[in-house]
């Protein structure tokens, strides 16, 4: 009885979107954080009666087929980048991103990733790194001097530095867009990685050319709404609940079939 493979893989399928729910709510309260969702595909058809096959010698053809489908996959976990709220935290370092970007950070092993997270600081030598202690691109050394550092809507950081009248201009803080943001690769640590998907980072300066603007002293909150979450939760274990039903039924049946004399 297909019925049993069926909705086992219907089980399987929301199980999965459990995870991904559950990951979401996990991540309420992370810093830059952009909510996924589940996306599934139906499986193959079985084709008992293909439609539009002739029906008798006359040349006549079935309006409708006899189509038995063979369950669900899973087929991606979607990203959704919408704007996360700000919330203000007076810390000089602390940047948020107001529209479209991205940070970007140095690795380890020298290569490039990306991430909404802007709560920077500075390491022993005054450079701006990550709370991992990456550094960010590009580079920024802030003089053990300042004695207050402004960063603009634009990404340039202005020092006032004691004993100097006026500003010192300390470099210019880009950011990274992409034609398809959904094909960044997570890896965690709130970091991203270009993948051929993504397309190549296209980097400039914020508050131009479509690019967002960055707001000093605040944080981008996660994406997360929680009524959404849990409304989803529920609607995907009423799913899983449904499919359970269905192998119990298609097992009682079975039952009722050996016991017959």
């Amino acid at each position: 009885m297909r019925a049993l493979s069926t909705a086992g893989t219907g089980m399987k399928a929301q199980e999965l979107n459990i995870e991904v729910i559950s990951n979401n709510i996990a991540n309420l309260s992370t810093t830059g954080f952009k909510r996924s969702r589940a996306e599934f595909q139906d499986m193959l058809y079985d084709n008992m009666r293909r439609v539009g096959s002739a029906s008798s010698d006359n040349g006549s053809l079935l309006p409708s087929g006899l189509q038995v489908g063979l369950g669900v996959r899973p087929v991606a976990t979607y990203r959704i980048h919408e704007q996360g709220s700000l919330s203000q935290t007076d810390n000089t370092y602390d940047i948020a991103i107001s529209g479209r970007g991205y940070f970007q950070v140095e690795l380890p092993d020298g290569t490039t990733a990306y991430t909404r997270d802007g709560s920077f600081q500075l390491d022993d030598t005054g450079k701006l790194v990550t709370a991992d202690g990456l550094t960010v691109l590009p580079s920024i050394t802030v003089p053990s001097n300042a004695t207050a550092v402004t960063i603009n809507a634009s990404g340039q950081v202005l020092a006032t530095i004691s004993g100097q009248t006026s500003q010192s201009n300390l470099g210019q803080i880009t950011l990274a867009t992409f034609v398809n943001q959904v094909g960044l690769e997570s890896v965690g640590n709130n970091l991203y990685k270009e993948t051929d998907a993504s397309g190549t980072a296209t980097v400039g300066n914020p508050n131009a050319d479509g690019t967002g603007s960055l707001l000093q002293g605040e944080l981008e909150s996660s994406n997360v709404d929680v009524v959404t979450e849990i409304t989803s939760l529920i609607t995907a274990q009423r799913a899983y609940e449904m499919n359970s039903r269905v192998i119990k039924t298609a097992d009682d049946m079975l039952s009722t079939v050996s016991q017959l004399k």
